[in-house]
This record gives structure tokens, C-alpha cells and sequence, in this order.
């Protein structure tokens, strides 16, 4: 068993691409909005997704959210993430700390493992690493803090989930992690294949997201703020879940890419059952885990 505890899936051999199969991942931060409300939407996004990347304290979250969100994860079959960050209640994880020491490495371990906590009690596991916020952004361009994050990983094995041809995806592959290209839904694309900073011209999509979606995931192409064509690596379409229509905008998502034949999978393998209990246009069937059985498994420019 792992030092983390059976709340970190390591049969890394189990993880699949599954875009070149007409498959792909939609993942969405969950555990991030307080009360009621936030745990409407999480519960309704869980319906659509295949992926939940769970806020584990830096941004949000504490070990009740982490809890409930895995437990609603585990009975739909939806991988789980630990959604990473720097320690920034006040500023939802966008503001760049003033001062990056030696403890990242340290907060971010125990990060993960209070989610590994929480997973092991909802009988599921950690499938993957996504960053979030500026920590995301940093590790794309800076290698002190893409290698504190890799370091944070550890001997997990665990996947990164990040945007392709990165600092942190190529610090990543170099320690042997499986990485993963993650695409935005909603936010604008820079011609270098880099997000919009948000703030900026053109740094939210409103019209047409879903047919955007398909054309990322069938032809490997955006249109950039630009105007200009961009390439990119799709595994798994991220939908942020603080989005004012982010379930409708989820559930159109899901409806574009079944009627393209697009079946949404997780991108690492699931357990044993149904992937989320959701049948092809995207309707819950609200499907029963089998507990007991092993399972493997205001904005700144900073903000993803």
C-alpha cells in the first residue's frame, strides 16, 4: 500500500487515452462554492461529468466538502482529482503569493493528502493531479514551480492534468508521470495556444461553446481571440463549475458531442460500472455503487 493510504490510485497501468477512440474527458472544479447552492451545482454537475477535480483547502474546500463531493463522485463512477493551489482563501487561488518558498512542496502534500483521506472514506480514490488558479499558470511557464508540484506528487504516480507542451507537462513526462492535455471550454485561446488572461479582450467565451467543444475534440483546432487557427491537444474539456450556466452549459456539452458520436469518458480508466451512471444524450440514470467493491481508483489575470 501506498503511504497515502488506499485513497491514492496507483495501477497506473489502468490509464487510458481515449480521445483517439472518439472518447473524451469532461472535468469540472467541484467543492468550490459554499451552502446550498454549491451543493446544487456540484451534485447536478456530477450528473454530466466524468471527471471532478475537488478542491482540497487551498482555494476552498475542508474535509467535509471533500467528503461529500467524492461520496457523490464514488455513487456516479466519476474520477477524482485533487484540485491543488496555493493557500488563498481570500483571493479563490488567483493572486500570486508575494513570497514561494520550500513549503509548497510541503502544503501541497498535505493537500492531497486530506483528499486520500476523504476518498478512502467514500470507498473511491485520487485518479489525478490538476492544478489551480495561479499555481496552474505559474507551472506552465516557470520550472521552480512546475518541479514543486511534481515534487508534491511524489512516487504516486499519479497523472498531471494540464494544457499540452507545457513546462509542467514536460517536467512531468521527465519524472515518468502520465500527462494529460486539458481544454477550456469557455475561456478565450492566445495564438500560442495559451488562455486569454483573464480580464482581458476576449478572455470568456459566450456563444456557441458547445459546437467549440466538438470542433477541439474532433479537429485538434481552436479559433483563437485572434482570429487565427490554433492547434491543440484534447484529453479532457474542463467546464468551470463557479460559471453563472455551468450545468447548462455541461449538459449542452455532453448533448453536442453524443449527437457526434463523441462518448464522454474518463481519461484515466474507471472503476468497475457504469461511467456516472449517464446514459448517451447525457440524462442521469442515477446508477448505484456497489459499496464495499475495490475501486481504483474579482478575477485576476492568474486564473485558469
Amino acid at each position: 500500500m501506498h503511504e497515502l493510504g488506499t485513497g491514492i490510485d496507483t495501477n497506473a497501468d489502468r490509464w487510458v487515452r481515449g480521445s483517439s477512440d472518439r472518447c473524451v474527458d469532461l472535468n469540472a472544479d467541484l467543492g468550490e462554492l459554499p451552502g446550498r447552492q454549491g451543493e446544487h451545482i456540484d451534485a447536478a454537475l456530477l450528473d454530466l461529468v466524468s471527471s471532478a477535480n475537488v478542491a482540497t483547502g487551498g482555494h476552498a474546500g475542508d474535509p467535509d466538502s471533500m467528503r461529500r463531493v467524492c461520496e457523490l463522485a464514488a455513487a456516479r463512477f466519476v474520477r477524482v482529482g485533487a484540485h491543488l493551489s496555493f493557500q488563498d482563501r481570500v483571493g479563490f487561488g488567483r493572486r500570486i503569493p508575494d513570497r514561494i518558498d520550500a513549503n509548497l512542496v510541503r502544503d501541497l502534500r498535505r493537500q492531497l493528502q486530506v483528499l486520500a483521506r476523504a476518498c478512502e472514506q467514500a470507498e473511491t480514490a485520487v485518479a489525478y493531479v490538476k492544478a489551480h488558479g495561479a499555481l496552474y499558470n505559474l507551472a506552465l511557464d516557470r520550472v521552480d514551480i512546475a518541479q514543486s508540484l511534481i515534487h508534491a506528487v511524489g512516487d504516486t504516480g499519479l497523472p498531471i492534468l494540464t494544457i499540452h507542451g507545457t513546462v509542467l507537462w514536460n517536467v512531468a513526462q521527465q519524472a515518468g508521470l502520465p500527462c494529460f492535455a486539458e481544454f477550456f471550454a469557455d475561456r478565450g485561446y492566445l495564438p500560442d495556444g495559451r488562455l486569454v488572461p483573464r480580464g482581458q479582450f476576449g478572455d470568456l467565451v459566450h456563444e456557441g461553446v458547445a459546437d467549440r467543444v466538438l470542433d477541439a475534440v474532433t479537429t485538434g483546432s481552436v479559433i483563437a481571440s485572434s482570429g487565427e487557427v490554433v492547434h491543440v491537444r484534447v484529453d479532457s474539456v474542463c467546464v468551470h463549475g463557479d460559471t453563472p450556466d455551468a450545468i447548462a452549459q455541461a449538459g449542452r456539452i455532453r448533448h453536442r458531442l453524443h449527437q457526434a458520436g463523441v462518448q464522454v469518458r474518463p481519461f484515466t480508466s474507471p472503476p468497475e460500472g457504469d461511467i456516472n451512471g449517464v446514459v448517451g444524450d447525457g440524462a442521469p440514470s442515477h446508477g448505484v455503487p456497489r459499496h464495499g467493491a475495490p475501486r481504483h481508483g474579482a478575477p485576476d489575470a492568474t486564473a485558469p
